[in-house]
């Protein structure tokens, strides 16, 4: 059962859930794990049958919020943020060097993340997910502490999340009940969301690839770069811009279109997310594939999770930074003293762990006035820019502080250099 029983094996252990009383969520979550442990492999290929939806779509409930400004984590949230800081370290972690140069990480331990269940972070309880109030906030903390292992890994083990995201909190009656299902099921399919494309100073506002109106349905056309894990994506989210509208988002189901095909499109950095260029030639999908009814609100909502989404893989991997420096300063001995003792170093790890706390309180905040159903655009830009600028000088630093040993992968901050000039390119591919 692998990576998933050992993380919930670690969670009945905590203290924590019995103060709390969540000792029943516990037992139950091991046994659903410890069943679907034993499924077989996705079948490859697969065909969703189409639903016509009926009534209304299946949404979680906005939170009501506080008249106080407290983003403690709450005793559902803590408990699983210690879950996924331990999966970080155990099985994250030791697995990120093999996965950075194979340009894709193992399928077991693709497999054993779909057990953990993060596709399911963003569906309505009400359709088999773990939402019962819109939680961006959850989403982001998950996000960070699965980049504190490593980014790539993190990204590859989201991005499926973002698909069933975006069904979740936009999706129509019809467009859930097609694909929910699976997600919420035993056989999780891979998914990915694909909005950037190969140009320069890519605007995700003003698309290359494009989406005609062609009898009941449309025709897409166009291509998109650093998809995660594109080859493998059973359900597609592309961003088109519609002929006379705009930009919007449809759902690709690649096993029942003509017209796909993928390359290896491999980064500097984020190299284990198996990223993939995706072509699409005269791709004709259904009039129900259209998400939100190409609502422009609802495309600007998604580009900003998704920024956010981002902005947390920063943080993590910010941290990581930083709790790897602390240690070697400490222990690395130069003119007969430890290199920490030197005021340019000191000064240099006080400066990452204030620009870490500063991007994790912005990141924060915007998701925590997403998830009330407020505006949240202007306090993701600002996290966004903050995560971009200061992200990078951290990664820089990081390998500053090593010296020569920064410079080599037998030590880590080489590779977080390279994944945290990531949130300053990408686009896509995390939603919160």
């Amino acid at each position: 059962m692998g990576l998933g029983l050992q993380a919930l094996r670690k969670l009945a252990s905590f203290e924590l859930i019995d103060r709390v009383g969540l000792r029943g969520f516990a037992e139950n979550a091991t046994y659903q794990v410890t069943k679907n442990g034993f499924r077989g492999a996705t079948l490859a290929g697969r065909t969703f049958a189409r639903v016509s939806g009926a009534g209304k779509p299946a949404r979680a409930r906005v939170s009501g919020g506080s008249d106080s400004f407290d983003l403690t984590p709450d005793d559902d949230q803590q408990m699983l943020l210690e879950v996924m800081r331990e999966v970080a370290a155990s099985e994250l972690r030791p697995a990120a060097l093999k996965a950075d140069e194979a340009c894709a990480a193992s399928p077991e331990l693709l497999a054993q993340g779909a057990e953990l269940g993060l596709a399911t972070l963003g569906v309505p309880e009400d359709l088999g997910g773990t939402a019962a109030e819109r939680s961006a906030v959850t989403t982001v903390l998950v996000t960070e502490q699965l980049a504190r292992g490593d980014m790539g890994l993190a990204v590859s083990l989201l991005g499926t999340s973002a698909v069933a995201t975006a069904l979740g909190l936009w999706g129509d009656a019809g467009q859930q009940a097609t694909y929910l299902p699976a997600f919420t099921g035993d056989d999780v399919p891979c998914a990915a969301l694909a909005i950037l494309e190969p140009q320069p100073l890519f605007d995700p506002f003003d698309l290359k690839t494009t989406a005609r109106i062609d009898g009941e349905g449309y025709v897409l056309n166009g291509v998109k770069s650093l998809v995660v894990r594109g080859a493998d994506a059973e359900v597609l989210l592309v961003a088109a811009a519609l002929e006379g509208h705009g930009p919007a988002l449809f759902l690709v189901d690649s096993g029942a279109v003509s017209g796909l095909s993928v390359e290896a499109n491999p980064a500097m950095g984020i190299r284990a997310a198996a990223t993939e260029k995706l072509f699409l030639e005269n791709v004709h999908v259904p009039a129900d594939a259209l998400l939100a009814e190409g609502d422009p609100a609802v495309y600007a909502e998604a580009i900003h999770r998704a920024r956010l989404g981002w902005c947390a893989a920063t943080v993590g991997t910010a941290q990581a930074v930083l709790d790897y420096v602390i240690p070697y300063v400490n222990e690395r001995v130069a003119f007969g003293e430890p290199i920490s003792h030197r005021q340019a170093v000191a000064f240099a790890v006080s400066d990452i762990a204030i620009e870490v706390e500063g991007m994790r309180l912005a990141t924060y905040r915007a998701a925590s006035l997403a998830d009330q159903g407020k505006s949240f655009a202007h306090e993701t830009t600002l996290a966004r820019t903050l995560c971009v600028a200061k992200g990078l000088q951290i990664g820089s630093q990081g390998v500053q502080l090593l010296g020569g040993h920064g410079y080599i992968k037998e030590h880590p901050v080489e590779r977080w250099y390279r994944d945290l000039r990531a949130t300053g390119v990408l686009e896509g591919a995390l939603l919160v």
